[in-house]
């Protein structure tokens, strides 16, 4: 299958008490190329727009061909440092813990302003959104975090999705290692991590999704900005961006608290229930995953 580690985070809120299923989705990149099956495949669940989130080195030129030739946007929105002494904090190569690695999480979100608030924006235009880096766990990870934070999501539930990357990360991190020529710690190189002269290994958190890390991201955030919404507001997204994602994504049940209650029951139809979207990528044998979930 083309995309690993692909879901809705609506999932993490089974009952869409906060966010609507279906417009908002994160994968790991396509592998090698996303293909016309995965396009459809990606068409279907209502996908209009794919934010790439990895650097131009990272991408493939016909990594989403196929999709831009079937009218899906491909954004490309790189979260790397727009400057590189803008991360105060420890470099990849000095993190140990979970923690660290939340902290990194927002250095290097603020580092990247342009990228960020050209991902949201993308996530607010008409139709479903796929947002993706390499893996799908630290830059689509944190963006996500932000994007369900302005939707209420509790943080436990942000949590809840990003830790399901952990099931993927075996197979993400082999793919990973052929595309990239690397050995990623697997025992089998020294102290170089990965045999090349001079590379340090891969730190351990960052071979990991441990609910820690977006804990301390939204805490780390919540601290220097307030807010997601004053965070993004920061980085340049307007709030007329803000306003219509939420729009697009919160939950009608959410709309209709600040609704009289004759209003609201007059926005729903008699006996109308929230369908979740039909599963159009093959199932997992993961035993942690609900019924109808793509293939990681």
């Amino acid at each position: 299958m083309p995309l690993l580690n692909f879901r809705d985070p609506a999932s993490a809120d089974p009952r869409g008490e906060r966010i609507r299923p279906g417009i908002l989705f994160r994968s790991a990149q396509p592998d090698p190329v996303a293909d016309a099956a995965t396009v459809r495949e990606l068409y279907t669940r209502g996908i209009r727009v794919i934010v790439d989130l990895r650097s131009p080195d990272e991408r493939g030129d016909d990594d989403w061909a196929a999709a831009e030739e079937a009218g899906i946007t491909v954004v490309r929105a790189p979260i790397v440092p727009d400057d590189t002494d803008a991360i105060a904090g420890p470099g990849i190569a000095s993190l140990r813990t979970s923690a660290d690695l939340g902290r990194f999480y927002a250095d290097l979100a603020a580092s990247a302003p342009t990228a960020v608030a050209d991902a949201v924006r993308a996530a607010a235009g008409p139709g479903a959104a796929l947002l993706h880096c390499a893996a799908g766990k630290d830059r689509t990870g944190l963006l996500v975090a932000l994007l369900l934070e302005l939707a209420g999501v509790s943080d436990d539930k942000i949590a809840d999705d990003y830790v399901r990357t952990a099931t993927a990360l075996p197979e993400i991190l082999a793919a990973l290692a052929t595309r990239h020529r690397i050995a990623l710690n697997d025992g089998a190189v020294g102290d170089e991590g990965d045999g090349v002269a001079g590379r340090p290994a891969v730190p351990a958190p960052l071979l990991q999704a441990p609910r820690e890390a977006i804990e301390v991201f939204l805490e780390t955030m919540r601290a220097r900005h307030g807010s997601a919404e004053g965070f993004l507001l920061g980085c340049g997204v307007e709030a007329a961006a803000i306003d219509g994602f939420r729009a697009k994504a919160v939950a009608e049940a959410v709309a209709e608290a600040a609704l009289p209650a004759t209003a609201a029951a007059a926005r729903r139809p008699a006996h109308s229930v929230t369908a979740a979207p039909q599963p159009v990528f093959s199932a997992s044998s993961s035993p942690s995953r609900p019924a109808g979930e793509p293939h990681s």
